[in-house]
């Protein structure tokens, strides 16, 4: 969204207003110019501010203690959404297709509890290949699709 909006904000400086029109003449939109200059910088500015808001979503695995790491939105003083667990301590990965959304990533740990915040938006896609990675690496990990 930043850079969407800092070429439109950069196109908007650099192109006359009065030279926006076709050899004829007849068919003229000066005033494109400086609306798509405007709109430029609120796209830039909102894609700015989603930057420095840091809205962070993700997971890694933690190199010193092995475990896999996720979370979402804010760290901080705001807090965020995070879990943790030990692959050894997965007993299952079940990932429900949808038709017209986003597909669902459950996760369970050995007692059969779903780890909460754990959700398709904190591992790549495509998940399949990501939970049989995991589960190659840690053979008791069960691999459901539905």
């Amino acid at each position: 969204m930043f850079l969407i909006g800092a070429v439109f904000t950069y196109a908007g400086t650099v192109v006359d207003p009065a030279a926006n029109c076709d050899a004829s003449g007849r068919e003229c939109a000066p005033w494109l110019v400086p609306v798509a200059k405007w709109m430029g910088m609120i796209f830039a500015l909102s894609g700015a501010a989603y930057l420095a808001a840091n809205p962070n979503r993700g997971s890694r695995f933690d190199p010193k203690t092995g475990d896999l790491v996720w979370w979402q939105h804010r760290f901080g003083a705001t807090g965020g959404k995070e879990g943790r667990i030990h692959p050894s301590q997965i007993s299952r990965i079940r990932i429900v297709s949808q038709s017209d959304s986003m597909d669902e990533v459950h996760l369970y740990n050995l007692a059969g509890e779903r780890q909460a915040f754990f959700d398709g938006e904190v591992i790549p896609s495509p998940f399949e290949k990501w939970a049989q990675d995991l589960a190659a690496k840690w053979p008791h990990i069960q691999v459901e699709s539905a």
